[in-house]
């Protein structure tokens, strides 16, 4: 009897989620902000742009992601790097309805993060934000434009499209991203 009580009610805490220190990065209005609320459960309204920087707890079942997400604007990008240091992940987060002006500036930035010294070793979550509007770009167009496959070659990336309003996959997405984080043997991954 003593041994089914000790089964029952002295297992003690369960296992410490493991906790995975990410850098969030996008250009101004490419959703960061909204994307990582949705996945807090908190409120989408009232959203302002990030000045700086923020950091979010996001818990998942299996895994506890600490994101600094940066601010995206003109004379915030300069800064980026100083706060790569100590990241395990990159999440990339780029408006896939954006002027073409805007979609190569983050072209040109997300190039820059996938050669960065201090980045180009850890794996990549690239979102395709916005998809639910109608001047959206396919993930397939964005891979293209964007030169993924022969740029990242050797890296591991995951190429996701997402919008606010898809929930299931934007969770999906970030499960993809703690499977990379969690895996040792950094194998190429292209999705």
């Amino acid at each position: 009897m003593t041994t089914c009580f000790r089964a029952l009610c002295c297992k003690g805490p369960p296992p410490a989620r493991p906790e995975y220190d990410l850098v969030c990065i996008g250009l101004t209005g490419s959703g960061k902000t909204s994307l990582l609320s949705k996945l807090c459960s908190e409120s989408a309204e009232n959203i302002v742009s990030t000045t700086g920087f923020c950091i979010k707890a996001v818990p998942f079942q299996n895994a506890i992601l600490n994101v600094k997400e940066l601010g995206g604007a003109d004379n915030i990008r300069k800064y980026w790097s100083r706060y790569y240091q100590g990241s395990q992940g990159v999440i990339f987060v780029l408006d896939s309805a954006s002027s073409e002006d805007d979609l190569e500036t983050a072209r040109n930035e997300l190039h820059s993060a996938l050669q960065h010294p201090q980045l180009c070793t850890l794996p990549f979550l690239i979102l395709a934000n916005h998809q639910d509007k109608p001047a959206a770009r396919s993930v397939q167009e964005i891979k293209k434009y964007f030169e993924l496959e022969p740029l990242a070659r050797g890296k591991r990336w995951i190429l996701q499209p997402c919008s606010l309003e898809d929930t299931d996959t934007l969770k999906d997405s970030f499960s993809q991203l703690i499977h990379l984080l969690e895996d040792k043997d950094p194998q190429t991954l292209r999705l």
